[in-house]
């Protein structure tokens, strides 16, 4: 639907990543300007995405993390 309409934009998620790598919690920090673009990113950050874990004395520690997402149509 979102590419049908030309929506595009970047979405400010705050992700927290477990000592596993795995993201168990997405916050959008701020809007694309669609409510669409903002939950395809966050669902897709939990559901798929995986980190190399933050260390600290040597073993890995859960952190919060700031990553943009990008939503652009390209015209082919």
């Amino acid at each position: 639907m979102s590419r049908r309409l030309g929506e595009e934009g970047t979405v400010a998620l705050l992700l927290h990543v477990t000592a596993s790598g795995d993201v168990d919690e997405a916050r959008i920090e701020k809007s694309s300007g669609y409510a669409r673009l903002d939950k395809a990113a966050a669902s897709e950050t939990m559901k798929s995405w995986r980190f190399t874990p933050a260390m600290k004395g040597g073993s890995p520690i859960a952190v919060w993390h700031r990553y943009l997402v990008t939503f652009r149509l390209d015209e082919e």
